[in-house]
């Protein structure tokens, strides 16, 4: 019986070996990797020819870095997967990461990841470590803005007010901890920083213990519309100015939002971080950026399916021809959207 189980263990682990040993996409699918050239050919000399079935499954299967699990992105992604789906033809793995900020290392360094969906003031942070960032991505689809709230304690009237006190940007991985204090330095507002989840924060708020939280999420909140608060407590109002323009869009809040804390007919101004579905610029020759402009495809011509029942509301606000600050378009979705503009006139 011992000598079995060993047998069983010993066949196990050579399958898993074996799984291990699929080669890597041909050097010009390949993002451009450090090391010595001659060992990386003899690797490659080394590992098995796939199984055609095994090639078959790899040739249009794209890789999509979605976000938290319990993040809209990664439900986005979910669904976007579900729509596109066409078999050995196009199979999309959305896969969890550690946030819509990280999706942007992933799709860079992360192998098998083509496409990611980020918000796009995460390419300040790689300005000075990826000097080309911006011809290395291209944006697919502007998804939806996450508007910043400042949610404030009666006693706080402005901005300035904030100084050295303490304000809560939400557990770390979430657009609140990345983008809020991002905001904060552009505004030039020091502030004591905590990362708790909001929850906790807000209660601390209603003791007097925490001065203000930020959610950048899209609205409506439901801790805003279903919560309860003193009289006083209130959005700050965010003006947009060229300081935002590299990445951000103005937005406001008001009543039909957020009826409980905005009076009928006010609005609060703020400014919104786009969240982008964006593709790694593969060299148009290559196998990996035919399997983006597939995934573009599909994913245009059946926008509809995702704007019906069934699927995330956000879908319906989408508007494929919005753009991206700071990116310039996937070439294959500037084609598609070109084609459909010359067949639009051409039937006038």
């Amino acid at each position: 019986m011992k000598r079995s189980a060993g047998l069983r263990s010993l066949f196990l682990l050579a399958t898993l070996v074996s799984l291990f040993l699929v080669p890597q996409p041909p050097p010009s699918d390949a993002r451009p990797q450090q090391g010595p050239p001659h060992k990386a050919r003899l690797v490659r000399a080394e590992q098995p020819q796939p199984r055609p079935e095994v090639l078959t499954m790899n040739a249009w299967t794209v890789g999509l870095a979605g976000g938290l699990l319990e993040g809209a992105p990664i439900r986005l992604a979910a669904e976007m997967a579900r729509v596109v789906d066409d078999g050995d033809n196009l199979h999309v793995l959305p896969v969890v990461t550690r946030g819509a900020v990280e999706n942007l290392n992933s799709l860079l360094y992360l192998r098998g990841i083509d496409a990611a969906i980020i918000n796009s003031d995460a390419l300040e942070e790689y300005k000075s470590q990826v000097p080309d960032i911006q011809r290395r991505i291209a944006y697919v689809l502007n998804l939806f803005p996450s508007e910043l709230h400042i949610f404030v304690r009666p006693e706080i009237k402005s901005l300035s007010d904030l100084a050295g006190k303490k304000v809560n940007f939400n557990n770390q991985g979430t657009a609140a901890a990345y983008s809020g204090p991002l905001i904060f330095s552009r505004l030039g507002i020091e502030v004591e920083k905590t990362f708790i989840p909001h929850q906790v924060a807000l209660e601390q708020m209603r003791k007097g213990e925490m001065a203000a939280v930020v959610f950048i999420t899209s609205k409506p909140v439901d801790a805003f519309v279903k919560g309860r608060f003193e009289s006083g407590f209130k959005f700050l109002p965010v003006p947009y100015d060229s300081k935002f323009e590299d990445y951000y869009l103005p937005a406001t809040l008001d009543a039909a939002d957020y009826p409980n804390l905005i009076k009928q007919g006010d609005r609060v101004t703020t400014i919104a971080v786009p969240t982008a579905l964006v593709a790694f610029n593969w060299p148009a020759n290559t196998n990996r950026f035919q399997r983006v402009e597939r995934f573009v495809e599909h994913l245009f011509s059946r926008i509809d399916k995702l704007q019906g029942p069934g699927f995330d509301p956000k879908w319906k606000s989408i508007n494929l021809g919005a753009t991206v600050p700071g990116l310039t378009r996937f070439p294959a979705a500037q084609a598609w959207l070109d084609h459909q503009s010359t067949t639009a006139r051409a039937s006038q």
